[in-house]
């Protein structure tokens, strides 16, 4: 039997240079951008391959002709294979090949995996906290509905931990320590816990056992030296 040479897709939204660890790759900031750009837009037309490549070279000051065969790759190879971005119609053409106009172009949108991405992702702004409880509101995938029900609350209290949290969960996905997205649930979590957060949880315990007067240094404490 032959060895397939193919390899299994990698998502790569954190990916950053051996040398510069702060620094993400060209493969990185497309997808990034692919997945914020799906994230946000509405019209058809501007989610085709085409539409994107213009969008994603408007913001990098470069032509769309640079950058779309890269887009190109990453849709057809990592991104809807993994099922973060799928198809979701196609538009009809009047020009170019007969079999192009028969079948159309095709335009796409993010899965709840990835909406999940894109709520991970800081550049997102002021789009990322709607996405994250667009996502945990219609999380229908899990049964987990505690986990669901306190990462709201703690969307409405602790955003930034949230948003912590869902990048090291994304990061451990990229990084092969889990092997799925969605469902999103408590088993899967658990996985991607690193120092961090376990650090956080500590002090969130022992923060609540504190009576309310011996919480206030605390609180004064902490806003002076964040």
């Amino acid at each position: 039997m032959t060895k397939s040479n193919k390899t299994t897709p990698k998502l790569s939204v954190f990916q950053t240079f051996k040398t510069k660890n702060k620094e993400f790759t060209g493969e990185a900031m497309r997808q990034r951008g692919i997945i914020m750009h799906l994230a946000v837009e509405t019209l058809p037309t501007k989610k085709t391959r085409t539409a994107i490549a213009h969008r994603l070279a408007e913001k990098n000051g470069t032509t769309w002709q640079n950058i779309y065969s890269g887009i190109f790759r990453d849709l057809d190879e990592v991104l809807l294979p993994l099922g973060i971005v799928e198809e979701s119609g196609r538009l009809p053409i009047k020009r170019g090949p007969k079999a192009l106009q028969e079948q159309g172009v095709p335009y796409y949108q993010l899965t709840e995996g990835g909406l999940l991405v894109a709520a991970s992702l800081s550049e997102m702004g002021k789009d990322r906290l709607r996405i994250m409880i667009d996502f945990f509101e219609k999380n229908s995938n899990s049964k987990d509905k505690d986990l669901r029900i306190s990462i709201l609350t703690l969307l409405d209290v602790a955003p930034n931990f949230v948003s912590s949290l869902l990048r090291r969960y994304v990061e451990s996905y990229s990084e092969g320590r889990i092997d799925r997205l969605i469902p999103f649930e408590s088993d899967m979590v658990k996985k991607t816990l690193d120092e961090s957060l376990m650090i956080q949880r500590e002090l969130l315990e022992g923060f609540s056992s504190l009576s309310s007067t011996d919480r206030e240094p605390i609180i004064s404490f902490l806003r002076k030296v964040s």
